[in-house]
């Protein structure tokens, strides 16, 4: 990265410590993967197991592919991000793994097997070690997760588990006051250096965002990401039809249209932004119109139970 550039992000520093530090939560305040989940030194435990079974008995197989592809999503984490961030990432795959374990409904050596391949292989974002694409792909992600897990707490409760809502819920409350942060870093850098910026975006956007966990593996199935992708857009949690909706946020949300005095390859990037999502959108159209009802595949984390794509 250019000298200049690295002086745009020290100048930032100030900045920074007055407007993202209030979007993290002190540690004391706050919540706690155990205050969801049945205590195991209370009286009650076993009873309390019970029914978190009993509850999870009626979500069906497809749900908890998904649910678990989440989870194993922000158990590698500690892979994509660092320190105050990451601490506050880290209790959702602690919550979301002991809720499956206790759950009876997966098969948790398979699932350990998955992070563990994951959290090996790492992750390409394809962010090339720039703060600019970092910073773009990160609110971007932030906001996808913040969709994926407010739709499988919505379904949880349309399933009639309250409990695994709250959770989810609470997780997706979280995702979103972290997208909140990093597009304030984006807004502060297109007010800096607005050319260097929007152009920035649209490199990563034509580069494509793809999802953190892109390449777990179970040490089966080759195309596991694709499978559990494919079964998150038929249910709804995650679709091409959100990733069109990011963008357009995004786009809205940085006021890409209203920016002036961009050079010529600046204005370039702009006009690209400013119409991709139409065309994302009716891309996604012509899919959905040629698309054929998906072959059933085994999941290893259920069981090698088949699942509809």
């Amino acid at each position: 990265m250019p000298p200049q550039k690295i002086e745009i992000f020290k100048s930032m520093e100030d900045w920074a410590e007055q407007n993202l530090l209030t979007h993290l939560k002190d540690v004391e305040k706050s919540w706690q993967p155990q205050d969801f989940l049945p205590d195991p030194a209370s009286d009650g435990f076993k009873d309390q197991v019970r029914g978190l079974r009993e509850r999870a008995r009626e979500l069906p197989g497809d749900y908890f592919v998904v649910l678990v592809g989440d989870m194993i999503t922000e158990e590698a984490l500690p892979t994509y991000q660092t320190k105050a961030w990451t601490a506050e990432e880290n209790r959702h795959g602690d919550l979301l793994n002991k809720y499956l374990y206790l759950s009876g409904r997966v098969d948790m050596r398979q699932i350990e097997k998955t992070i563990q391949y994951l959290i090996g292989s790492g992750m390409d974002p394809r962010t090339e070690n720039n703060p600019y694409l970092g910073f773009i792909y990160t609110s971007f992600q932030e906001r996808a997760t913040f969709i994926s897990h407010g739709n499988t707490a919505r379904q949880a409760k349309e399933h009639g588990d309250l409990k695994l809502a709250q959770i989810c819920g609470t997780i997706a409350a979280d995702e979103k006051r972290h997208e909140t942060a990093y597009t304030k870093i984006v807004e502060k850098l297109l007010e800096i250096d607005p050319d260097g910026t929007v152009v920035a975006f649209a490199d990563m956007m034509r580069k494509k965002i793809s999802m953190p966990a892109h390449l777990m593996y179970d040490g089966r199935d080759d195309n596991l990401f694709d499978n559990f992708s494919s079964v998150a857009q038929r249910l709804g949690v995650y679709t091409a039809r959100d990733y069109a909706d990011i963008l357009e946020f995004l786009v809205g949300r940085w006021r890409i249209e209203s920016l002036k005095g961009l050079s010529g390859e600046g204005n370039k990037a702009q006009d690209y932004l400013c119409g991709l999502s139409p065309r994302i959108r009716r891309l996604d159209e012509r899919a959905q119109g040629r698309a054929k009802k998906g072959p059933k595949v085994p999941f290893s984390w259920i069981h090698d139970r088949e699942v509809q794509l």
